[in-house]
């Protein structure tokens, strides 16, 4: 099954809460614990879009980042960035990195539904 968005994140709270808010918004998820695992993920599934964690075990976003946007499979992949509230350095390197979009944690369900819309291009979106 083709799925619209693939969540990286090893935080089961906040895993398990963008699950649901992008679900409850119309589209089709998968999910990962691990930076290896998203690249193999992405790799497999295909997803329109990556909602990644810069802190990882295995592979930190930004390297996983760094591998996506080096292969011309997946250098057009819009990537969203999660970062932690107050780290501007971790902003500037994964905007250096080519990512498409940040969200600061902690973030309002709106402000993520909203940056996905954008990055897939879907204005009215999902309801």
């Amino acid at each position: 099954m083709a799925i619209d968005i693939l969540i990286a994140e090893d935080e089961p709270s906040i895993l398990e809460s963008l699950d649901f808010i992008l679900r409850r918004a119309g589209w089709s998820i998968g999910s990962v614990t691990d930076g290896e695992a998203a690249l193999e993920s992405v790799r497999r599934l295909k997803p329109r879009m990556l909602v990644l964690d810069v802190m990882l075990p295995k592979r930190s976003g930004f390297d996983v980042l760094k591998h996506l946007r080096a292969e011309q499979e997946t250098k057009q992949l819009p990537v969203l960035i999660l970062t932690a509230k107050g780290q501007q350095q971790d902003r500037r390197i994964a905007e250096e990195l080519g990512a498409n979009c940040f969200v600061t944690k902690p973030y309002s369900n709106a402000e993520v539904v909203c940056a996905v819309r954008q990055l897939l291009g879907e204005n009215a979106g999902p309801a």
